[in-house]
């Protein structure tokens, strides 16, 4: 059986890349302590402020409209899926 030429490519991309992190690790070393804690701390903020804002705009639809916390749960559910998503991709970036 012959593998496809993706998956060539895709191996080939991913040892790149891991020969590139390798190197900037002997170059710069591990983070700090400290830029650890700050990558944290901006990661938790990243997932909190949108499920915030999703709660304070569902709590101001549910008392517009009389609905219970039918929006409340609805856009808290909506902000922690957007934030989780946010969290992730600033992740794989850094």
């Amino acid at each position: 059986m012959i593998e496809e030429p993706e998956n060539h490519d895709r191996l080939d991309a991913a040892v790149r890349v891991r020969r590139e992190r390798r190197a900037l690790w002997r170059r710069e070393g591990e983070r700090s302590l400290g830029q650890n804690l700050a990558m944290i701390g901006a990661l938790g903020w990243t997932i909190v402020t949108p499920a915030l804002a999703g709660v304070f705009a569902g709590r101001w639809l549910d008392k517009r409209f009389a609905s219970g916390v039918f929006w409340t749960l609805g856009l808290l559910t909506a902000g922690l899926a957007v934030g989780c998503v946010l969290a992730w991709k600033r992740m794989h970036r850094e």
